[in-house]
């Protein structure tokens, strides 16, 4: 519906030509034989432009504002995956489109419903589409995705490639790049976020890392019962805080990838990750990891490496997602991140004589 004259918005002739191809050789294209890269070539890229998203940037934007994205990387737990498209405004995305080839069942499929769930759990986004362009299905991904999920979970909008004519208004109202501009997937988001059983990835995480912090800190109370009420606080964040912050930095390639997942596969955790504390004292000029004294600075901290601490809980915080749900903690630990940069000191290590 055009909301300045209240009339419905017409499909584009490129729409009904694919529409018309489609039905006239959906015997080819449903074929096992047609690919994913073939359907986003004939199909899906014609259908974005005609809701006026600039695929190709024919307007010579940089990368960081161009308003779509073909394979963006993200990171899911230690792995980077593609999302077929990324579509958004400002170098902010506002929707992923995760496209299959027409021989795959979108409706009744539960894969390609949560692998495009996840990717848009994990970005944080309130919708994104399934395609195949033979159906068109529209999901929320504010609830967090799990393997046994029906392919119908999350499914908010559902159209097949006969519906894009009569239909079209609905969909551009949400999808096209002036409706977006104007608001539609924020208003869809605000709306979602009223739905119950939907979450943000940021509260799941700050749960996590709530469930994780009184995990740590019963074992650290059981295992060391000298331990005073406020030394086991010191020591349960103190300890959040380094494994949070030697996370971020492996995620921004200041520090070797994936050492922490290492470390919480083997036995032992503790006493690998004081090594690795160890070394972070002589990298980093940080009260974060100081545990030596040394002339003009605070008090060290003598006490923490010496803890008895089991593995499980430390397993628990060594595996959580990282860089796109640690972006929701980054507010507790900007002072000690910021910090270290201010000074610069990667390329500055400290000598073992302080």
């Amino acid at each position: 519906m055009n909301e300045a004259t209240g009339m419905s918005l017409k499909a584009p002739m490129v729409i009904a030509d694919l529409v018309n191809r489609f039905d006239s050789y959906s015997a080819t294209y449903k074929s096992p034989q047609y690919n994913e890269a073939q359907v986003r070539n004939d199909f899906v890229d014609p259908f974005f432009k005609a809701l006026g998203w600039d695929l190709t940037n024919a307007q010579s934007l940089s990368e960081a504002n161009r308003d779509t994205t073909v394979e963006v990387a993200l990171k899911i737990g230690h792995t980077t995956k593609f999302p077929d498209y990324a579509f958004g405004l400002g170098g902010s995305y506002k929707f992923f489109v995760e496209t299959k080839k027409p021989s795959v069942n979108l409706a009744d499929d539960p894969a390609p419903a949560i692998q495009l769930r996840t990717y848009g759990w994990n970005a944080d986004l309130a919708l994104s589409v399934l395609t195949d362009f033979e159906e068109f299905a529209v999901y929320n991904c504010r609830f967090k995705p799990q393997k046994t999920d029906d392919p119908a979970m999350g499914r908010i909008h559902y159209f097949t490639y006969k519906d894009y004519l009569d239909r079209w208004d609905e969909i551009a109202s949400i999808f096209s790049k002036d409706a977006v501009r104007n608001g539609s997937i924020d208003k869809i988001s605000r709306d979602i976020g009223k739905v119950r059983g939907t979450q943000r990835v940021n509260k799941v995480f700050l749960d996590e890392i709530s469930t994780w912090r009184e995990s740590l800190a019963r074992n650290m109370a059981v295992r060391n019962l000298a331990l005073s009420a406020e030394d086991l606080n010191i020591a349960v964040q103190s300890t959040i805080d380094r494994i949070i912050f030697l996370r971020i930095c492996e995620d921004r390639d200041i520090e070797k990838y994936e050492q922490l997942k290492a470390i919480s596969e083997g036995e032992a955790i503790y006493a690998r990750l004081g090594d690795l504390f160890k070394h972070a004292d002589m990298r980093y000029n940080s009260g974060l990891f100081h545990f030596t004294s040394e002339p003009d600075r605070a008090k060290p901290d003598l006490f923490t490496l010496d803890l008895h601490i089991d593995d499980k809980p430390l397993t628990c915080g060594l595996q959580v997602s990282p860089r796109l749900a640690f972006r929701m903690v980054l507010e507790s630990s900007r002072s000690i991140f910021r910090g270290w940069r201010t000074r610069n000191v990667s390329n500055h290590p400290k000598t073992s004589s302080g």
